[in-house]
C-alpha cells in the first residue's frame, strides 16, 4: 500500500487547548482507546513523525498529536504544520479544550504550578496570553470541549462517545446527553432542547426515587399525547438537521436534553432521542450528566 493509499486510511487527531484544561487526562484516555499519543512534539517534526507512522509495515492507524503552549518558540509554526497535515491526511481533525478563567486559576492553585506563560506573573495573566496565543487553534478546531465542570471520569465518557471504534471517514457521530438545568448547560453543545414541558415524574410518588433508565418511569413520560407529538416532530427536524450537517462534512454533532433535575424527563428522552439517531441511519451514543447526582431531601 502506498503513502498516499495510507493517508487516506489512517486517523490524524490533534489536541490541543489551554493549560489545566485537561489535555494530559485526554491523552492518557486517547491512550486507553487504543490511539497512538505524541506529546509535545515539536511542530517542526510533525510531517516527519506521520510519514514514519504512515510507512509500510507499520499497523498505526489512530495517531493523536499533542499541541500546547510548552511549544514555546516553535510553537508559531505550529498552525502551518497542521494546515499542511490537514491537506495531506483524509481524516484529520482538531480538538480544543477549554475551560472558564476561575476553574483554571483553581486548578493550577491545587496543583501548585506555575502557568507556563507567565512563570513569574500572576496565573490569570498566563490564561490570557494562552487565550490570545491559541485563538486560532480554538477557531479552526473540529470540536471544542469545556471541561469546566467535568471531572476526569466524565471527561474519559465524553471523549469515549467521540473516539471509541468511530473514524472520521465514518461521517456523522452524535452524541446526545442528559442534563439538569439546575446544574447548568453543557457548554460544548450544538443543540440544547428543553423539555420541561413535559409531565413530571418527580411529582409522582413512586416514580421520584426513581431515574429515567427504570422502564416505569420510561412508560410515564413516553406515555402522555405530549411526548409523542414531540418525538414526532422532532425526528422529522433531525432528520433535516444530520442530513444536512454531514452533507457540510461535520464528523460530530453533541444534542443536550435538559429537565430540571437531569434524573427523569431528560435521561428519558435522550434514550428515544439516541434509538431515534440510530433509526436515522446516524451512529449515536448516550451520556447522562447528571442521573447519578444525589437527590435533595
Amino acid at each position: 500500500m502506498s503513502l498516499r493509499q495510507r493517508a487516506q486510511r489512517v486517523d490524524v487527531l490533534v489536541i490541543s487547548g489551554l493549560s489545566g484544561a485537561g489535555r494530559s487526562e485526554t491523552a492518557k484516555a486517547l491512550e486507553d482507546l487504543g490511539w497512538f499519543v505524541v506529546d509535545n512534539l515539536p511542530p517542526a517534526l510533525i510531517k516527519t513523525m506521520v510519514s514514519l507512522a504512515l510507512a509500510p509495515g507499520n499497523d498505526i492507524d489512530l495517531i493523536a498529536l499533542v499541541i500546547d503552549a510548552r511549544g514555546g518558540t516553535f510553537f508559531s509554526e505550529a498552525m502551518k504544520e497542521l494546515e499542511k497535515l490537514r491537506r495531506d491526511v483524509c481524516n484529520y481533525r482538531l480538538v480544543f479544550l477549554e475551560a472558564s478563567d476561575d476553574v483554571l486559576v483553581r486548578r493550577f492553585d491545587a496543583s501548585r504550578r506555575r502557568h507556563p506563560l507567565a512563570p513569574d506573573d500572576r496565573v490569570a495573566v498566563g490564561i490570557q496570553r494562552e487565550r490570545d496565543l491559541m485563538r486560532p487553534f480554538r477557531e479552526g478546531a473540529d470540536i471544542v470541549v469545556d471541561t469546566s465542570d467535568m471531572s476526569v471520569r466524565a471527561l474519559r465518557t465524553r471523549l469515549g462517545s467521540y473516539f471509541s471504534d468511530v473514524s472520521a471517514s465514518d461521517g456523522l457521530s452524535t452524541t446526545v446527553i442528559s442534563f439538569g438545568y439546575k446544574y447548568g448547560l453543557p457548554l460544548d453543545a450544538d443543540l440544547v432542547l428543553d423539555v420541561r414541558f413535559l409531565p413530571n415524574p418527580h411529582w409522582v410518588p413512586d416514580l421520584r426515587p426513581l431515574t429515567g433508565l427504570e422502564q416505569s418511569v420510561k412508560d410515564y413520560v413516553l406515555g402522555h399525547s405530549v411526548t409523542t407529538v414531540f418525538m414526532d416532530r422532532l425526528c422529522d427536524l433531525l432528520e433535516m438537521l444530520l442530513n444536512g450537517y454531514q452533507e457540510e462534512g461535520r464528523h460530530y454533532l453533541t444534542v443536550a436534553i435538559g429537565c430540571t433535575g437531569g434524573r427523569h424527563r431528560s435521561v428519558v428522552l435522550s434514550e428515544a432521542i439516541g434509538a431515534t439517531i440510530r433509526d436515522l441511519g446516524f451512529r449515536a451514543k448516550v451520556v447522562h450528566r447528571d442521573v447519578e447526582r444525589p437527590q435533595a431531601q
